[in-house]
């Protein structure tokens, strides 16, 4: 492909390295976003199914369709319903499948889509454009429920203060607004590197987005329509996150722990490793993070898959650590 990505992926070379995408291969890009996967998984000669559940990134990704010749379908669905998608376009087994969990950087970097506090804009933060917004959120749920989200899916430990200061301030309608909300309940001093907002910004995006459930379901997914021998790549930036995607994968590759002589083998009886070959950890080099800061928390993880039967949706995600 001769055009290039507006924004670039984080860890490409080595998700490329972990998928080693063939000519005349099928894969599946479940969150096309900018396109910048997809890009490089066509320029090795695969076929791509790519899938975002954001009606603007299914808009601008037509002019790669026809640049693509035939070898790109955009599918705007959710990740966790690949297999009916792709059962629905005659495919039922792939080669690959490529996670970039999270929010987009076209998503971070549009005021309008109010995912960001860098610059003001609607509390929005929906993925889908449809459904509860953030202001809907943040202006009608209970005190509660509002710190509840932000403790396990913001890891922050002051959720009850910030809770009761957004109920206290409401209504909010603007990014800006909620920003200075956490940042006076927390007190926040301008000099301080991380802004304490980036936590509720965060809880609250992955809850009106259900993206713990999304990736659980997304996961099993994979595992159905990966062919034998097929190769997963998940990129992930929040701890959250790839503790579902660790747990996964050490679950059906065989690797959780084989019991004692005290503890029945919770593996005995039960089904083959659906996945082997699972990799350590890849993190971001300190030169892809100079040029791209936002790769500084990602991780990925690639295994590839078994002749064995798919375990469908089973795994319990982890409680919250620390």
């Amino acid at each position: 492909m001769t055009a290039t990505a507006p924004h670039i992926p984080v860890l490409l070379d080595e998700v490329l390295a972990g998928l080693g995408p063939q000519a005349d291969e099928i894969h599946v890009d479940g969150t096309f976003g900018a396109g910048g996967y997809t890009r490089a998984i066509l320029d090795k000669g695969a076929q791509v199914y790519a899938f975002d559940r954001d009606p603007d990134a299914i808009a601008e990704g037509q002019p790669l369709v026809e640049q693509a010749g035939g070898r790109l379908t955009l599918v705007p669905e959710r990740f966790s319903r690949m297999a009916e998608a792709l059962a629905e376009r005659g495919v039922s087994q792939v080669d690959g499948v490529t996670l970039d969990i999270g929010v987009s950087s076209m998503q971070l970097d549009r005021a309008e889509r109010g995912f960001s506090f860098q610059s003001d804009g609607p509390l929005d933060m929906r993925m889908e454009q449809d459904g509860m917004s953030a202001a809907d959120f943040v202006n009608t749920a209970d005190e509660a429920e509002i710190a509840d989200v932000l403790f396990e899916l913001g890891d922050e430990p002051r959720s009850r203060r910030v809770a009761r200061a957004i109920v206290q301030a409401r209504p909010l309608t603007r990014t800006g607004e909620l920003a200075e909300v956490v940042r006076r309940a927390l007190g926040h001093r301008p000099h301080e590197k991380k802004d304490p907002a980036t936590r509720t910004f965060q809880a609250i995006r992955i809850h009106l987005n259900a993206e713990l459930e999304e990736l659980e379901q997304g996961l099993a997914a994979a595992e159905r329509v990966l062919k034998p021998g097929g190769r997963l790549a998940v990129v992930s930036f929040h701890s959250i996150e790839d503790r579902i995607v660790k747990r996964f994968l050490r679950e059906r590759s065989g690797g959780n722990p084989a019991g004692s002589r005290h503890l029945p083998d919770a593996r005995a009886g039960g089904p083959r490793p659906s996945f082997e070959a699972v990799s350590k950890p890849v993190r971001a080099s300190d030169a892809e993070i100079a040029r791209n800061p936002r790769s500084r928390s990602a991780t990925l993880r690639v295994a590839h898959r078994t002749e064995a039967s798919p375990w469908g949706l089973s795994v319990k995600r982890e409680g919250r650590q620390g």
